[in-house]
């Protein structure tokens, strides 16, 4: 294994180049993955928004959802924004037909929670983990996390929901902050990943 670190985004739809782009800023290698060769090859993973039903069906069609699966439950750290939350939650209130998640975190989530498109909004964020200002989010379509289980840690809220949440080395929020030109999450995920790989090379 190289000594830089990779994190991969998935790339199958929803905004990959500025998840790229803050990786890259976060000191990360950022690679799109659309592939099971792709995924096997990075050492953490962001999954973007999007439409969370188009993401799952996508994911099943390229042969990633399995592998995916496995991976987050071996530990590959993971971070999902928006739909990439939804495609984290053990569990969805409202789901579509035919939707799956690939799971990873003991939350219930809801879509579409703060609105349709025409209702996006911007918000200052306080998330627990990212010293300095408050972050700046942007909400489309945003879910919010109804409840989570014993063993999520909530890292933000936002009008008295939950909107960021840890569970171990899978990150998740609501809101996306790859829009905004802080990248202070991303190396929040970026740290998460590192340590992880320190953690298996002792």
């Amino acid at each position: 294994m190289s000594d830089a670190l990779v994190i991969g985004v998935l790339a199958l739809q929803g905004d990959v180049r500025e998840h790229l782009t803050a990786l890259a800023a976060a000191g990360a290698v950022a690679r799109p993955v659309r592939r099971p060769g792709e995924l096997a090859e990075v050492d953490g993973l962001v999954i973007p928004g999007g439409e969370s039903t188009t993401i799952s069906k996508l994911a099943v069609l390229f042969g990633l959802m399995e592998p995916l699966r496995a991976r987050v439950r071996d530990g590959m750290p993971v971070y999902g924004t928006c739909a990439g939350m939804i495609m984290l939650a053990d569990k969805i209130l409202d789901p579509r037909s035919g939707q799956e998640t690939v799971g990873g975190i003991d939350m219930i989530v809801r879509r579409n929670a703060f609105g349709r498109q025409n209702e996006s909004f911007e918000a200052a964020v306080d998330v627990e983990g990212v010293t300095g200002d408050p972050v700046g989010g942007v909400f489309i379509r945003a879910p919010w996390v109804e409840s989570v289980g014993a063993g999520a840690e909530v890292l933000a809220e936002h009008a008295g929901h939950i909107v960021a949440v840890r569970q171990g080395n899978a990150l998740a929020t609501s809101f996306h902050p790859e829009l905004t030109g802080d990248h202070r999450v991303h190396a929040l995920f970026v740290d998460m990943t590192r340590a992880k790989r320190a953690a298996e090379s002792l």
